[in-house]
């Protein structure tokens, strides 16, 4: 598809967006399940509604956009989520297991912000205020999730997981 304006390229990034978010409602749930930390797996389920949520909001733009959501592939969140069944595939403790999530979560989260950031800020360009709001309140959205993380990883999650390194070095 030839792109000759700023629209041809908002809707391409919406729709890679679009994509994302459908590869994340996959991904969370199995996030959720390998996570050992109670609180860690229902910030995960949470998240898991507001991705919905997203997607439904980049339905509704596409709606007034008189566009098709689909047919574009998120090679970059395919790949951070291959990263992160990597991660569950390796032999870790359950605390190291829990930081590993938070990391491939909080790549996911920068992802997202850069895109929302972005098509925002195209949509501000293109006068489509409406479209405009909604992509605000999933970047606020995203960024509230990104900082959950941060608290949690920095106040218990990899503390634990630091907790077990050091455990290891004395039985050595």
């Amino acid at each position: 598809m030839k792109l000759e304006e700023l629209r041809d390229l908002y809707i391409e990034e919406l729709r890679d967006l679009y994509s994302a978010e459908n590869q994340l409602v996959k991904a969370l749930p199995k996030m959720a399940k390998a996570a050992t930390n109670e609180e860690l797996a229902e910030g995960f389920e949470e998240h898991l509604e507001q991705t919905k949520g997203h997607v439904n909001r980049l339905k509704q733009i596409f709606d007034r956009l008189g566009k098709k959501p689909t047919g574009k592939v998120c090679k970059a969140m395919e790949g951070l989520v291959a990263e992160a069944k990597e991660a569950l595939e390796e032999d870790m403790t359950p605390e190291v297991l829990d930081a590993a999530l938070i990391a491939s979560a909080q790549r996911v989260e920068h992802y997202e912000m850069a895109g929302y950031g972005t098509v925002r800020s195209f949509a501000k360009l293109l006068k489509e205020r409406e479209a405009m709001a909604l992509l605000q309140q999933t970047l606020d959205e995203e960024a509230a999730t990104d900082k959950k993380l941060t608290k949690l990883a920095v106040s218990t999650i990899n503390i634990d997981a630091a907790h077990e390194d050091d455990e290891e070095m004395d039985d050595e």
